[in-house]
């Protein structure tokens, strides 16, 4: 994996050159050399916002820019910074800057700002990660699945957790969850259990899927430090592992019973 600094700057630097036209995952993705998948998990962690939150408040401050210095039209704002209708285009105009396309033409108008990203070398980390690198054998996992986006996942994940435990009908019990790449940006994430081939699939286990031997880091946790040991994994152990690089589009986490409290992150692995 090259320098994950360097190919995130290249990321942005493609996204700042390319903000009028239909930016896709895959494209800003392959500037960093990572799968779609793996980039967004990376940039959110080290950059703090989503990819498409970035990507929709660069255009949004540069579309108040230019409606503010007059001569665009607002129509043809909303067209030239991604938008179909100029009234979808207004509503996020107005939840960012505070007041409608129309008023930011007008002299004085209060405007946000938005600026690119720069990346800059500082002074991070300094204290210890719990992990180990494990080899493991082909393994399978059975469980029920919904699809999310990358940019609601934080939020809807959790929802669908608390929905299946409160169901009535529980085919698994839930010791792992499994985020599955489906187009870089769509993912599909499980609530599974272990196959057990001698046992008939439950019949609301819509997902089985077979995981090929190789190695894992794996990142002890507590169900209070899961989402800080997340961001640290992608954000301080990934970029400064020179052994490995990322492997397969999937990321699984481990789940004791609750009255343990512990859980573990599997980052699948490649040698470089």
């Amino acid at each position: 994996m090259i320098n994950w600094i360097d190919g995130l700057q290249q990321a942005l630097a493609y996204i700042e050159s390319h903000l009028t036209d239909d930016l896709q995952t895959e494209d800003v993705a392959r500037q960093a050399c990572v799968s779609p998948f793996h980039f967004q998990r990376l940039f959110g962690a080290v950059c703090g916002i989503t990819l498409g939150e970035y990507i929709r408040n660069r255009r949004l401050a540069m579309a108040g820019e230019e409606l503010s210095r007059g001569g665009l039209k607002v129509i043809d704002a909303a067209l030239k910074y991604g938008y179909d209708s100029p009234d979808s285009f207004a509503r996020a105009f107005s939840r960012f800057h505070g007041i409608t396309p129309s008023a930011a033409k007008e002299s004085g108008a209060a405007l946000r700002s938005f600026s690119p990203l720069r990346i800059t070398l500082t002074t991070e980390g300094g204290h210890t990660m719990e992990y180990k690198i494990v080899e493991k054998q082909p393994f399978t996992l059975m469980g029920v699945s919904r699809m999310f986006n990358s940019e609601t996942s934080y939020q809807e994940i959790p929802r669908f957790w608390d929905e299946y435990l409160k169901g009535d009908t529980k085919p698994v019990c839930g010791m792992f969850g499994v985020c599955l790449d489906e187009n870089g940006k769509d993912f599909k994430y499980l609530i599974a259990d272990p196959y057990k081939p001698w046992e008939e699939v439950p019949a609301a286990c819509d997902t089985v899927v077979a995981f090929p031997a190789g190695a894992w880091a794996v990142f002890p946790c507590t169900m209070d430090t899961l989402q800080d040991t997340n961001t640290r994994m992608w954000k301080e152990w990934l970029p400064a592992c020179k052994e490995y690089k990322l492997g397969g589009n999937y990321n699984l986490e481990l789940y004791a019973p609750p009255e343990q409290n512990y859980a573990e992150l599997w980052l699948p692995l490649e040698k470089v």
